[in-house]
């Protein structure tokens, strides 16, 4: 079932050909699945095969080329009429000897775009070195170039509807986060602590059940706060443990995350300490964004406050968010970061995540964002702050 309108996917596809016209595209090979998504509504865990949209310039609808067992899926979960779904025989399946590219190069010749100007996701995580050289290969007469990021782009401003669902993403983010705090305790294993975080993230709220987030919670625990993209193990937690919980709440692939760090008991100085800077440096962050500013001038004003107290930052603090698949909710355009020009618009959304991270130790505590008309709209409600527990044993 499609969840957008016809006439918002139009409207998508009309502002991705502006673009196209833009660089001299006339074909554009869409293989991230969220553009994919974004463009069409397909939705299916099928990007293990190769797929892909076809976007000619002069057309009114993409079209989806696919296994050949996925094209029931599109024709589901997409707006495309049967005459835009175009499958290719299973023996195109990693085989050494044809290529799913193979069968998109002749549907190109026979669309008489193999002159053309052709444009593809060159780094999209499901666009490979193989189909670039198949592509050469059997189109020696076109000319190609990169699209890598030009639906993302197009993705930066959310539709009302959009942010209806990044929305519903953060509530479920909100019940995955008190589900955390509710279960890690003294004695717990790790893993029985990330079950019940993926149980409510799936679970959802009273009105809307989740979808599987495009990554997995993330759970730096002791000393490995230090590491911020560690998951968990089957070890118990201990009495002292910091605990670093990243989730996403994510709803219709949308998605809306949030960071938060435990102590299991009473935190040493410097937990604490780094704790209230990151506080601070939110707040002051947070107070300050307006439409008009650029991402640099954002990250600049958190750059301040924790600079007054002593601490560097290298990495950025946030990025833009959304729509995705596996294995990243960021949408790959604008980074809070010096450096990055991007004008802040209404309905962009940003996951804001300043962590600190030392040698010996790590505090995460993050918000999604919406920008407004006049200043942002933080999208969850869960505490800013050091969450502490006390310790309580497992009889």
């Amino acid at each position: 079932m499609v969840f957008f309108s016809n006439t918002e996917f139009g409207e998508r596809l009309i502002k991705t050909k502006h673009r196209m016209a833009a660089s001299g595209i006339d074909v554009l090979l869409v293989t991230d699945p969220a553009n994919m998504n974004y463009l069409s509504g397909y939705n299916a865990w099928s990007f293990y095969v190769h797929q892909l949209l076809v976007i000619f310039i002069d057309e009114d609808q993409p079209y989806w080329i696919g296994r050949g067992q996925d094209a029931s899926a599109a024709r589901h979960t997409s707006w495309l009429d049967n005459e835009h779904i175009y499958p290719y025989a299973d023996d195109y399946v990693q085989s050494t000897i044809k290529h799913p590219m193979d069968f998109v190069s002749d549907f190109i010749k026979s669309k008489h775009r193999d002159k053309h100007n052709i444009a593809a996701e060159f780094d999209a995580y499901y666009f490979t070195a193989k189909n670039l050289l198949k592509l050469h290969e059997n189109l020696p007469n076109a000319s190609f170039k990169d699209g890598t990021n030009l639906v993302n782009w197009v993705r930066i401003i959310k539709s009302e509807k959009e942010i209806e669902c990044i929305k519903i993403a953060s509530k479920i983010a909100e019940g995955a986060m008190q589900a955390a705090f509710d279960s890690i305790n003294v004695g717990v294993k790790q893993s029985d602590a990330v079950a019940a975080i993926s149980h409510a993230q799936i679970q959802g709220t009273e009105d809307y059940g989740g979808d599987y987030p495009a990554i997995v919670p993330l759970l730096p625990t002791g000393d490995k706060t230090s590491a911020c993209h560690l998951t968990w193990t089957d070890e118990t937690f201990k009495e002292g443990d910091p605990v670093i919980i990243e989730l996403a709440g994510c709803y219709k692939r949308y998605h809306s995350p949030l960071a938060r760090t435990i102590i299991l008991g009473i935190p040493d100085e410097q937990s604490q300490y780094i704790a209230d800077v990151v506080v601070e440096g939110i707040n002051t962050t947070l107070d300050a964004i307006r439409p008009g500013m650029t991402c640099e001038e954002v990250e600049l004003v958190w750059k301040k406050v924790i600079e007054k107290h002593g601490i560097i930052k290298d990495s950025r603090l946030g990025y833009s968010m959304g729509l995705n698949y596996p294995p990243d909710w960021g949408e790959h355009t604008a980074s809070l970061r010096a450096g990055d020009k991007t004008i802040l618009e209404p309905n962009m959304t940003f996951h804001m995540i300043p962590g600190i991270w030392l040698d010996n130790m790590g505090i995460e505590i993050s918000e999604s964002l919406r920008v407004t008309e006049n200043g942002c709209e933080v999208l969850a409600d869960f505490p800013r702050e050091l969450l502490l527990k006390p310790n309580i044993r497992l009889a």
